[in-house]
């Protein structure tokens, strides 16, 4: 009898690129973890297409009608929790999650943010690194905290800043790299190699360093 796989819901706002990152990678033979369910507080996300072409259960709650962020929050966490999923994946889910939120999925939570953490938290990342005259810039999964895009690192993936570079460029060749990593972190997760313990992320035991598992000039992936 095959072992359970790892339950996961992810929640996304738009086209949700990252989202069929996570689904392709659960189609492949002998993979650990299943996306259960995808959640969008908008209806025309186009990832809850991609979710149902999957043949994925999907939901759509629109924060414009609830009183406030705790109440939009609560509704949420009663349409994840019907799911019963060991793992929360945001994939381009544009709400600041209240710390409510945050406490009840502590450990299981986790984000993905387009900028070598812990620079440039927040909007306009590829613009920011550009401006800044940095050389290189990547993509961050990390657990989820009550400080936005603060939680702890777990893998990111890095890459030159070429000349003639705009952020729209960046944007895609970060996106890319996003695909990438995104999976394998889910992938460490549902194998039980990754854990938040405490305020730190541990890979097979052992705490990883403050910006998480680098990858980057060709190195190959083990998931």
């Amino acid at each position: 009898m095959a072992a359970a796989k790892c339950r996961v819901v992810v929640l996304i706002s738009g086209s949700g690129t990252n989202l069929q990152s996570l689904i392709d990678q659960a189609a492949v033979d002998g993979a650990d973890y299943e996306v259960c369910a995808v959640v969008s507080n908008k209806a025309d996300a186009f990832g809850l297409v991609r979710a149902r072409e999957a043949g994925i259960n999907t939901a759509q709650i629109d924060h414009r009608e609830f009183a406030d962020r705790r109440a939009f929050d609560r509704a949420l966490m009663q349409e994840i929790d019907r799911h019963t999923p060991e793992l929360v994946v945001l994939a381009g889910f544009m709400r600041i999650l209240s710390a409510d939120f945050v406490q009840h999925y502590r450990g299981r939570l986790l984000n993905i943010h387009p900028s070598l953490l812990p620079r440039y938290p927040g909007l306009h990342t590829h613009q920011r690194a550009l401006a800044s005259g940095d050389r290189e810039h990547g993509a961050t999964v990390h657990f989820v905290t009550e400080e936005l895009d603060g939680g702890p690192c777990i893998v990111q993936a890095a890459l030159p800043i070429n000349t003639g570079d705009t952020a729209e460029i960046l944007a895609e060749r970060v996106q890319a790299q996003e695909h990438v990593i995104y999976p394998l972190a889910v992938c460490w997760f549902a194998q039980g190699r990754l854990r938040m313990v405490g305020d730190s992320a541990q890979l097979d035991g052992e705490p990883l360093p403050r910006s998480g598992k680098r990858l980057g000039g060709g190195q190959s992936l083990n998931y």
